[in-house]
């Protein structure tokens, strides 16, 4: 369980990465945050289709057959898509990335909007560290793969909470520590997840919680970091070649894992 939990812990806390680039970068690059923001949805809808999804279609079949595998491994990623949509309507809404590049905008805007982010991203966390966890146990490969996308999308979202609560406050540590426990939620997620899930663990409820993870994880690129990147005001096809940068280096990784 150890190094399943390292693992987690370890992509939750690269928000910690972005903390820091939000409280020591004076100016911010629209290009730069752009090709962060689209190489990490990038990374997640590769590893999201190409890895979770196949291996949530593998652990049904044995139990459910080929067909219906298939059928169930479709229906909880649409659920998970649905899930993380009803909690985001429910969450303060919130401007990833956005109010960072204005660093004259009202002082309490600047702090509702990085507290709302902590909140929702704190939130989105806790799935992502229950799959990291449990994908580092059944199948580590599979874990690594999604530890590694999750880490790197992680930086841009450390980076959209500490930066407006930098701007708003003056405070450096305090933007780090609200950013930073936001990243806590990862591994928090993984071991309450665990404690209700490991009676009932087996190959059905692994195939739904993968699946329903990269519907997730799909649901966070196309409402939030795509969104965000087109937003920053970069050219549109400067966004097309970090998504493609972020699957090569995806696929490089799991290639090197095999």
């Amino acid at each position: 369980m150890l190094p399943a939990f390292l693992l987690t812990l370890g992509a939750g806390l690269s928000t910690g990465i972005g903390s820091w680039i939000g409280v020591l970068t004076r100016r911010f690059s629209p290009s730069l945050l752009t090709l962060a923001l689209s190489f990490s949805a990038g990374v997640m809808i590769f590893v999201s289709f190409v890895e979770i999804f196949p291996k949530a279609r593998q652990a049904l079949t044995p139990g459910l057959g080929s067909v219906q595998a298939y059928l169930v491994t479709v229906l909880a990623f649409f659920a998970g898509m649905l899930a993380l949509a009803l909690i985001d309507r429910l969450l303060p809404s919130h401007e990833l990335a956005l109010l960072p590049l204005r660093e004259g905008a009202d002082s309490s805007a600047l702090m509702r909007t990085g507290l709302f982010s902590a909140l929702a991203i704190g939130i989105h966390n806790f799935p992502e560290g229950l799959a990291t966890f449990i994908a580092a146990l059944s199948e580590p490969r599979l874990g690594i793969g999604i530890a590694i996308a999750i880490a790197i999308h992680n930086i841009p979202e450390g980076l959209a909470i500490s930066a407006p609560v930098y701007y708003a406050t003056g405070s450096r540590k305090k933007a780090f520590l609200i950013s930073f426990a936001s990243g806590l939620a990862e591994p928090v997620g993984a071991l309450i997840g665990y404690v209700f899930l490991r009676s009932v663990l087996s190959d059905l409820v692994l195939g739904l919680v993968f699946a329903s993870v990269a519907g997730i994880m799909v649901y966070i690129c196309f409402d939030e970091l795509l969104p965000a990147a087109q937003r920053t005001g970069a050219h549109h096809h400067l966004m097309m070649a970090g998504v493609t940068a972020g699957m090569v280096v995806m696929s490089i990784s799991l290639v090197l894992l095999t």
